[in-house]
């Protein structure tokens, strides 16, 4: 036997027995090295990969789950807590609910990017947890404000709290899988956020059981104890969260070798340490801001779907018990939606399309609600709405992440993105004003489905012009694989980059 076929023998052995020795691992590695050109993640079959893959699924996707869960429970209750009698003892007319509802947007959004660089200078192991302790104080305290201007402090302080964590967990999902891999993680990830529309309505009515006991209000008692949730799984979290592939106990040294070559063919080796110039790539980049564009039209209707879904359908001739639980559904079909169209966005390799897609189903939910002021249209419009526009979330975000070379560049496209984009969220605070029938708000979104939609369709044309002109430019050149140190500093405008259409 050749020395070759003899390295080739044991990469395949090292890369499908889970059980192999500890001298089979340092052969696999010394393998890899001798082979060069053929790494170790184009030897297993797909099976081996796909067993890979779903072990990472199963040991980091239910538990970055709940944690956003909880984030989006915590910073979306305010609805519920508006309909459960917040708005009489606090005496919130005119504006003041949706002030108090878009002060969380404020300190939310800048402070997004300069914790993606902690999370990327630290460990997601302490940052993440560190930053959830803080939150998750903030809502148990919120059940003590008393007036309006405490609710609009304590907002403040929760926006600026609960900051990291959906950028944070969104690149570091980035730093796992790669990216024809990420849209369904993500939108795994991204569908507690509908889970925990359905679940905070279902919650909701049982705390609010709570009036008057311990001297507090049902609506005080909902902060009371979904911030007590948040501190506990905070404190969970400090020793089940996993670093990165290179660190994670729960990986064979094959499946630890596999995971990170993978990683690096997706990236074309880019760089992964941190220095400035790749945090200045991602500001200076245009595209970035298109993504930016794209998400606040999305980001829009999703906030004004949390935060106005119970006053809609209360609105539309309900109790408020029933309001409640009517607004389960339409966050229920929202989060199978998102998983759904993650899975698919994936297995065809495609964004923009979905994006589309989505923002179309979403708009003709919302000509239901603005044309028909019947409960029955009106209610199936409110559950169209969630199923098109929660999916394009996750998607666009893998499209951002996906689409933004080298390690420290995405994490601050993605900060940038979602930090930026939530500066709509304060939109979707103040559109709802005219009820019953909420027209402004209706037509509002609206308008920024199209944004969205015209703007997906302009990215797709551009990464496409861009990879036929890298293309040719490999072409005219000769560059190819090998040549792929000479422009692990450039980010995705390598030449052996390719966008995701």
């Amino acid at each position: 036997m050749s020395s070759r076929s003899f390295y080739q023998s044991l990469l395949l052995i090292c890369t499908t027995n889970q059980d192999t020795t500890s001298s089979l691992c340092k052969g696999n590695m010394e393998a890899n090295a001798y082979l060069g050109e053929k790494p170790i993640a184009e030897e297993l079959n797909p099976g081996e990969r796909a067993r890979i893959l779903r072990k990472l699924d199963w040991h980091l996707l239910p538990f970055v789950s709940l944690l956003y869960l909880l984030s989006f429970l915590d910073r979306a209750n305010i609805g519920n807590a508006k309909v459960a009698g917040m708005s009489v003892d606090l005496d919130l007319t005119g504006y003041r609910y949706n002030i108090a509802a878009a002060v969380f947007f404020i300190l939310y959004s800048f402070a997004e990017v300069p914790s993606n660089i902690a999370l990327k200078l630290f460990r997601p192991s302490r940052w993440i947890p560190i930053i959830m302790v803080g939150w998750g104080l903030v809502m148990t305290l919120m059940c003590l404000v008393n007036s309006f201007q405490s609710l609009v402090v304590a907002r403040l302080f929760l926006g600026l709290t609960e900051a990291g964590l959906f950028p944070g967990v969104t690149y570091y999902i980035s730093l796992w899988y790669p990216r024809s891999e990420q849209s369904k993680r993500i939108a795994i990830f991204f569908s507690a956020a509908t889970v925990a529309g359905a679940f905070g309505g279902l919650l909701a009515y049982v705390i609010e059981q709570m009036e008057g006991i311990g001297g507090l209000h049902g609506w005080q008692w909902i902060f009371c104890l979904e911030g007590i949730a948040t501190i506990l799984v905070a404190c969970l979290s400090f020793f089940f969260m996993h670093d990165y592939p290179e660190t994670a106990k729960f990986l064979t040294e094959p499946e630890r070798v596999y995971i990170i070559n993978m990683l690096k063919q997706d990236a074309k080796d880019l760089a992964t340490h941190y220095h400035i110039r790749f945090v200045l790539q991602a500001m200076r980049d245009y595209k970035t801001y298109i993504q930016v564009l794209i998400y606040i039209g999305l980001l829009v209707p999703v906030y004004a779907i949390a935060l106005f879904t119970p006053t809609i359908i209360n609105e539309l001739g309900y109790s408020a018990t029933s309001a409640q639980l009517l607004s389960i559904p339409p966050f229920v079909a929202g989060c199978i939606a998102t998983v759904l169209v993650g899975v698919y966005s994936d297995k065809c390799n495609l964004r923009g399309p979905f994006i589309i897609g989505g923002t179309f189903v979403s708009m003709v939910g919302y000509i239901l609600l603005y044309c028909d002021g019947r409960a029955g249209p009106s209610y199936v419009g409110a559950c169209l709405a969630a199923i098109g526009v929660y999916p394009t979330i996750a998607v666009d975000l893998a499209w951002a992440g996906s689409n933004a070379g080298g390690d420290l560049k995405r994490g601050v496209v993605i900060a940038m993105v979602i930090g930026i984009g939530n500066l709509g969220g304060i939109c979707s605070s103040f559109i709802y004003i005219d009820p019953p029938r909420f027209h402004i708000g209706h037509g509002t979104i609206m308008g920024f489905l199209c944004l969205s939609m015209l703007l997906s369709l302009f990215a797709m044309w551009n990464y496409d012009r861009l990879n036929k002109h890298k293309e040719a430019q490999c072409q005219t050149e000769s560059i190819s694989d090998d040549r792929r140190d000479e422009f692990k500093d450039m980010g995705d405008s390598s030449p052996l980059f390719r966008y995701t259409i």
